[in-house]
């Protein structure tokens, strides 16, 4: 534990790579974490990071080495560590040796594509933070042949009765028949965003895939697969987030 930063002891073990942040809270309130020795049950109890000793069920709690993956999510995989319903979650496609890592951001169960898994908690965060506004570029589509003024009308944006939504940059990628395939550019990450805003529009999204988060592209990654990220990848991504700072 090299921070000189305090922590909750559930935060302390999230950010030690250990396990989720409300796995922790779980873990502390059964009274199987010790700090320095003794049983701790207040997820919120302080942990000085460069100095105390957090064990779970008597086995020391060291920081594990910082992992950065990349998946190709399938449609129909819940992006959380478990599911009420039984369905299938991403965590389903790690190996089963994988220690624990947390989802960067969310695909919601119909949607496909890019996603990133880490320990590294603060790298996270960073990337989800709006502040950084970091591209993600999705691959959409929709119901229809899309006019000018519909991807107008994208851009410049629309209110959906709770948020005022909108996308950064959109181009019509192809056509069918009957629909078309769009890029839609977003520099921040509201909820459903992209389904919402075309639904404001009356538009019906048939499919979305992530293919870019920043400058890391999803790229032939088979669906379903996982892959760390490269030494270099992970220096590209990270001088973005300076860069967007």
């Amino acid at each position: 534990m090299k921070s000189g930063k305090h922590f909750g002891v559930a935060r302390a073990l999230s950010k030690m790579g250990y396990c989720s942040r409300s796995q922790a809270e779980a873990l502390v309130r059964e009274g199987r974490v010790t700090r320095n020795g003794r049983i701790v049950r207040d997820p919120e109890a302080p942990v000085r990071m460069e100095r105390d000793r957090l064990a779970v069920d008597g086995a020391a709690v060291n920081e594990r080495p910082k992992v950065y993956l990349a998946m190709n999510k399938p449609r129909g995989v819940v992006t959380s560590a478990a599911d009420e319903q039984g369905r299938r979650t991403v965590y389903d496609l790690l190996p089963p040796e994988q220690d624990w890592l947390s989802p960067v951001g969310r695909l919601d169960k119909a949607s496909e594509g890019l996603l990133l898994l880490t320990n590294d908690s603060e790298w996270a965060a960073r990337i989800t933070d709006p502040a950084s506004h970091l591209d993600k570029t999705y691959h959409v589509q929709i119901d229809r042949l899309a006019s000018e003024e519909l991807l107008h009308l994208l851009t410049a944006g629309v209110h959906d009765g709770t948020q005022y939504l909108r996308a950064r940059a959109v181009c019509l990628l192809r056509h069918g028949q009957k629909n078309s395939w769009l890029e839609i550019v977003l520099d921040e990450g509201k909820n459903r965003q992209i389904r919402r805003l075309l639904a404001a529009l009356g538009v019906e999204v048939l499919r979305l895939v992530r293919v870019s988060i920043g400058p890391l592209q999803l790229g032939d990654l088979k669906k379903g697969m996982v892959r760390p990220l490269t030494a270099l990848e992970k220096r590209v991504i990270d001088k973005a987030l300076r860069e967007a700072n």
